[in-house]
């Protein structure tokens, strides 16, 4: 029988695509995992007073402010979910922490390395005083994703020698469609680049444990000007693709592949491994799937096989449903906050840490560094 369990208030800043989804994993993850803590949907923050009741009442949450510094402020508040463009993350995240309040940030952390080195200081400081923080690099809460990280510790794939990622989209291939807050520098930081870059870049790091130490890159914008909504034209300030080669910390090169532009993609977001004795490869549009090679055997029956990943020994799938009945993108996200809950509950740093977005953050900024030199080899800071 499950012993009583403490609540915990959640503030949710955003009420958009990520304040949905988020939304629905505060409202079911209890009911599917044994958290030391209930969340409690407290308050829903939104500048539109309007906008921001109708989805509170749409998603389950109990209030509304109009002003995050209120938000924060609030007793009913015990944990800050920033689910707003990323020019607001650094001073909500910094702000909620020297509240005493607990925080989970979308991706990319911040949108300038000034900012996610300062986000992260922040979160040391606050850590301290038992203040927990995590970024919500959801796709760590695939579980074949997670079966990923589990083989390659487990040293099957032995030395890992090459790593391809891409994740391809096309909702920006109509150069009609119009201009949105992502192709602002000033509200993104980036384009493709941080909005796609910063899960490839998670995702590699993750699975194979190893940091990306220098990159080589590319970038381009194809539309420079779009429809601005009021019969004008909007000038795009980010880019829509980039690519670049990079370098572990093992040793293996890797390569990597981000853009909006890509008919016919949907979410595509792949990451392969290749190591000495196997590989793998994942496809989020299969993501209840892995790809593998085993190396070891008969060449005469070598191919690559398909592994189902939903059985209850895989990560997280128990809690979930009977082998073979697939789990979707909502799932992950209730996957990430039955982790948090559980490191609060439990008194230790959740992962990925605010230092973890700040080292995707320090891959970002080499990748625009190398961009702006034609490509120069470029090495990632490390501190």
């Amino acid at each position: 029988m499950s012993t009583a369990r403490e609540t915990i208030g959640i503030g949710m800043v955003g009420h958009a695509f990520m304040g949905a989804v988020h939304s629905h994993a505060w409202r079911n993850v209890h009911r599917f995992f044994e958290t030391p803590l209930i969340p409690r949907l407290a308050v829903l923050g939104g500048r539109d007073e309007g906008r921001a009741k109708a989805a509170a009442e749409r998603f389950g949450w109990a209030d509304v402010e109009t002003d995050w510094r209120a938000l924060i402020t609030r007793d009913d508040v015990d944990l800050v979910d920033i689910c707003t463009p990323g020019d607001s993350h650094a001073e909500i995240a910094i702000a909620a922490l020297e509240a005493g309040k607990h925080v989970l940030c979308e991706k990319p952390l911040a949108n300038t390395l000034a900012e996610a080195e300062a986000m992260a200081a922040a979160a040391a400081k606050a850590s301290e005083h038992g203040v927990r923080s995590m970024v919500a690099f959801n796709y760590r809460r695939v579980p074949a994703l997670a079966h990923a990280r589990h083989l390659v510790e487990s040293g099957a794939l032995g030395e890992i020698r090459h790593v391809r990622s891409v994740y391809l989209q096309d909702w920006l291939s109509d150069p009609q469609s119009p201009m949105t807050w992502r192709l602002r520098k000033e509200k993104a930081g980036s384009g493709a680049l941080g909005d796609l870059g910063a899960h490839i870049v998670d995702a590699a790091q993750f699975v194979t444990g190893e940091r990306i130490t220098g990159v080589s890159a590319l970038t381009n914008t194809f539309v420079p000007e779009r429809p601005d909504g009021d019969g004008g034209r909007g000038q795009v300030t980010v880019d829509d693709t980039a690519l670049f080669l990079g370098r572990l910390s093992g040793g293996a090169v890797a390569n990597f592949e981000v853009t909006r532009y890509a008919l016919g993609r949907k979410n595509a977001m792949r990451l392969e491994v290749n190591g000495s004795k196997a590989s793998l490869a994942f496809d989020f549009e299969s993501m209840n799937e892995l790809s593998w090679y085993d190396g070891t055997g008969r060449s005469t029956e070598a191919g690559f096989r398909r592994i189902l990943v939903t059985e209850p020994e895989h990560p997280y799938v128990g809690v979930w449903w009977p082998p073979g009945h697939l789990l979707g993108y909502e799932h992950t996200f209730t996957n990430e906050v039955a982790d948090l809950l559980t490191a609060i509950g439990e008194g230790t740093d959740p992962a990925p840490s605010f230092e973890d977005g700040l080292g995707v953050q320090r891959v970002l900024d080499a990748v625009e560094r190398s961009a702006a030199e034609e490509a120069r080899w470029t090495a990632v800071n490390s501190s």
